[in-house]
């Protein structure tokens, strides 16, 4: 435990806030060079394609990255450690912007994409432990409201100032963001003593656990669905609902109006009830994502079916990782970690299945029925979870009901 607990009168929003900054600029960093690959292709004379490789690269770094930071972080004070991992987040950023080559580019994008996955699982330990029993969700969804911002105007920002400036600048700009969140955390972020009889043999071993492994894999396929629809967002409304390319940007606005407001809707609700959350988010996003196969062809259903897409995607982060956290309790830090590399493995799975199924005769909408199907998969394994738990529950009431006969 640390040495701090927030007591109920007190607010832990600004230290959230630190939190929240540096998810801020983490979305920020992964998302905007989507915006800037043609500019970055000009400067290096690479191909669209293969300056690509700035985003793929990054989502690799995210999932080798995760379980290696975190490894690194357990014996050490969690505040310490957000703010080494911020500062790598900045000569990350700071080695992208300058970078005279592709290549070193490319390593700056590694750099910056091993902060990913540690500072995510570490402060939502935090949040959820600075919070207390009854306000993890909340206080995990006001933490991941820096991911929804960073879509909602972080990303259109940074891809503006690429245009105006050049795409060095808006690293440059990113990597500034990473000093504030640095200076925020050491300002507002209380002491946190290092986890006390922690073994990284006994973190691994506690990932083994079934319900550990069910959690991950909920997060795998029910997440990952979001992706197979988002993925081909602007081809299915362009060539089929009929938006002009142009309209993307506002397009993109309602979307990431829908996560935000499903961030904080998920977050609440877990605080309230998690396991019936997830499988309600899960339930729901798995619908409307086969819903969008359907409402694809009209230009009002389909801006109503992918705001809810975004809503009940976000809607299920926070619940997901508090099941995490739930579940592997002697190993919370480095199981929150893994779900966030999970999460990116979930999305890099989802825009495959999707991108293989669209060049078939099913077209572009299938992308609607690859996530419907992911996500119901992640429903499935939800269901599983909850059958297993009351199993386990049940057999350790029986046994201790047995422990407390007195002897005949």
């Amino acid at each position: 435990m640390s040495e701090y607990n927030a007591p109920a009168s007190k607010s832990t929003e600004p230290i959230l806030t630190a939190l929240a900054l540096g998810v801020f600029g983490v979305g920020v960093t992964e998302f905007v060079p989507v915006g800037l690959l043609p500019q970055i292709a000009d400067t290096f004379g690479t191909s669209i394609a293969t300056s690509g490789w700035v985003i793929s690269s990054y989502a690799a770094g995210v999932m080798v990255g995760a379980p290696i930071m975190t490894l690194f972080s357990i014996r050490r004070p969690r505040k310490q450690m957000l703010i080494l991992l911020m500062a790598l987040f900045i000569v990350g950023n700071l080695l992208s912007a300058v970078a005279p080559n592709f290549a070193l580019l490319i390593i700056g994008r590694i750099v910056t994409s091993f902060t990913h996955g540690a500072f995510f699982g570490i402060g939502t330990v935090v949040a959820a432990e600075l919070a207390g029993p009854g306000q993890r969700g909340a206080a995990v969804a006001y933490m991941f409201s820096g991911i929804s911002l960073a879509n909602l105007i972080g990303v259109p920002i940074g891809t503006w100032i690429g245009t105006m400036a050049n795409w060095r600048t808006t690293f440059l700009v990113i990597a500034a963001l990473g000093i504030l969140t640095a200076l925020a955390i050491a300002y507002l972020v209380p002491n946190l003593s290092s986890p006390k009889n922690v073994r990284v043999g006994g973190e691994i071993k506690a990932l083994t656990h079934p319900q550990v492994i069910l959690a991950l894999l909920m997060t795998l396929f029910g997440f990952g669905g979001v992706f197979a629809a988002l993925t081909y967002l602007t081809p299915i409304m362009t060539d089929i609902a009929g938006y002009a390319e142009s309209s993307m940007s506002w397009i993109l606005i309602i979307v990431g109006v829908g996560m935000f407001t499903g961030n904080w809707t998920g977050g609440k609700l877990a605080d309230h009830s998690l396991m019936p959350t997830v499988l309600a988010m899960l339930f729901l996003l798995a619908a409307t994502l086969f819903a969008f196969h359907f409402t694809a062809h009209s230009a009002i259903l389909s801006l109503i079916t992918i705001f809810f897409v975004g809503f009940f995607g976000m809607a299920t982060i926070a619940p997901l990782q508090s099941v995490v956290l739930e579940y592997a309790k002697g190993a919370p830090t480095l199981a929150s970690s893994i779900n966030i590399g999970v999460f990116n493995l979930g999305n890099a799975v989802a825009a495959w299945l999707a991108g293989a199924t669209i060049t078939t005769s099913l077209g572009l909408t299938s992308a609607g029925l690859v996530g419907g199907l992911m996500t119901s998969l992640g429903l499935v394994l939800a269901i599983v979870a909850v059958v297993l738990r009351r199993k386990a529950q049940g057999a350790q009431a029986t046994i201790s009901v047995v422990e407390h006969q007195p002897a005949q």
